[in-house]
């Protein structure tokens, strides 16, 4: 019999695996996506601290786009990008939080780059 692929558990482990290597620092948090079937989740984390330093989601009042899309990635970047730099964050470590660099997670990074955030 050949057993399912528990898709939730195999993310997780992909995501434990990179936070082995990488970890936020005062001078250059840690950027952290989460996505979920409905919204989208960003943090800038100080990991040594261990406090969030800014954050932004589709459940903002500045967001427009409600969903889990490529538009609301967007908006959700460019808001991070703004928030943080208004924080005088400026160079972060991009953690993927275990997804594939594709689709929403890439226009979400691609917009924060385009914010002024360098990673």
């Amino acid at each position: 019999m050949v057993k399912k692929t528990d898709r939730k558990m195999e993310r997780t482990r992909r995501h434990i695996r990179v936070r082995r290597k990488i970890s936020g620092t005062a001078e250059r948090p840690r950027l952290c996506v989460y996505r979920s079937n409905s919204n989208i989740y960003v943090q800038v984390i100080d990991d040594v601290a261990g406090k969030t330093l800014a954050q932004a989601s589709t459940l903002d009042k500045e967001i427009k786009t409600k969903h889990s899309n490529k538009a609301a990635a967007k908006e959700v970047g460019a808001l991070i990008a703004k928030r943080a730099i208004e924080k005088n964050i400026k160079s972060v470590v991009f953690d993927r939080g275990g997804y594939i660099y594709h689709g929403v997670v890439k226009e979400l990074a691609e917009a924060a780059r385009e914010g002024g955030l360098k990673f």
